[in-house]
């Protein structure tokens, strides 16, 4: 092995440990790139149809954002929290019925005994730091989700600088290849983005409608959560199905079936019809590539990792295609 391999191989194994001891701060960047594609999304549409310059779009945008995310909360926001206080009291009713499904309540009566087990001061002292833990935790998460949103904001005001700052850092005869994987993967991830968007929509207000006339109880908690783990696929829809499906088992079990019915028909027109056709266009992940991604990532990072692994795996498969595939595997 020559100095020079040598050499390489010491700065690529001295860039992954800096890569690793920063993979916070990276995570944030990543971050706000997925945020800023998903805002130039509509920024590039507005811009299309009229003729405002680009901070004028993205401040129209980030007002209509606001202000119908404000309206939004003031019509669903009490309900939700009202659903939420019922689903509180409903969790020990719900425990009791599946433990007398399953042949007994020895199950909640472990469960009672264990509960009671934490209530002695021994016990609360490392409760309690473990809550201050959280706490803390959760104001570092709060404060690096702002740096986000602004580092987002001021990558949508002039990507084409930033751009240019990350082209120049490149070899001059790449330069060209590097400027279309950039393209590819702001279109392939904006397409990614819109169209999951538009499934997870339509998944919540067709499971709200759906669990509505069943008169299903927490009909429109049980959307939202359904509608949102639309973007974890393959667990996401089948963890979602639990909550509608254990109300539902409180009524009887007759409604359960019928809104298992309900969220399968869903799940596969949403998987199979749905996002294939929002996803025609762009990268179309496949479930396995999905799971794997959130699960590796998530063991890594946490909660963080599992939210962001799809957009850097619709990222990744783009570079795979465009440099692994057509300039390396098919050259040779």
């Amino acid at each position: 092995m020559s100095g020079r391999t040598l050499l390489g191989l010491l700065a690529l194994v001295v860039l992954g440990l800096l890569a690793w001891e920063l993979r916070w701060v990276l995570l944030v960047l990543f971050g706000a790139v997925v945020l800023a594609v998903a805002l130039d999304v509509p920024v590039s549409w507005l811009r299309r149809f009229t003729k405002l310059n680009r901070p004028t779009a993205l401040v129209v945008v980030v007002a209509l954002l606001l202000v119908g995310g404000w309206k939004l909360g003031e019509l669903l926001l009490p309900e939700l929290l009202e659903q939420a206080h019922q689903l509180t009291l409903l969790v020990p009713v719900l425990i009791q019925r599946v433990s007398e499904l399953l042949g007994g309540v020895a199950m909640l009566k472990s469960l009672e005994q264990q509960l009671m087990g934490f209530a002695t001061w021994d016990k609360l002292q490392p409760l309690g730091a473990q809550v201050l833990g959280f706490a803390g935790g959760a104001a570092n998460g709060t404060i690096q989700l702002l740096l986000m949103v602004l580092l987002a904001l001021l990558l949508a005001l002039d990507p084409r600088s930033h751009q240019r700052l990350v082209l120049a850092t490149t070899p001059n005869h790449v330069r060209p290849l590097a400027a279309e994987l950039l393209r590819d993967c702001r279109e392939a991830l904006g397409g990614w983005l819109a169209g999951m968007t538009i499934s997870a929509t339509a998944v919540f207000l067709f499971t709200w409608a759906g669990l509505a006339a069943l008169k299903v109880p927490l009909a429109l908690l049980s959307a939202l959560a359904c509608g949102l783990l639309t973007f974890v696929p393959t667990i996401g829809p089948t963890v979602a199905t639990l909550l509608p499906l254990a109300v539902a088992l409180l009524v009887s079990p007759a409604l359960a079936l019928q809104v298992l019915i309900l969220r399968l028909v869903l799940q596969n027109g949403e998987a199979f019809l749905l996002t294939p056709i929002l996803l025609s266009r762009t990268v179309n992940l496949l479930p396995t590539v999905a799971l794997m991604a959130q699960l590796s990532l998530g063991a890594l990072l946490g909660l963080p990792g599992v939210l962001l692994a799809l957009p850097l795996v619709v990222v990744l498969q783009v570079l795979a295609q465009k440099v692994l595939v057509e300039q390396i595997m098919d050259r040779w």
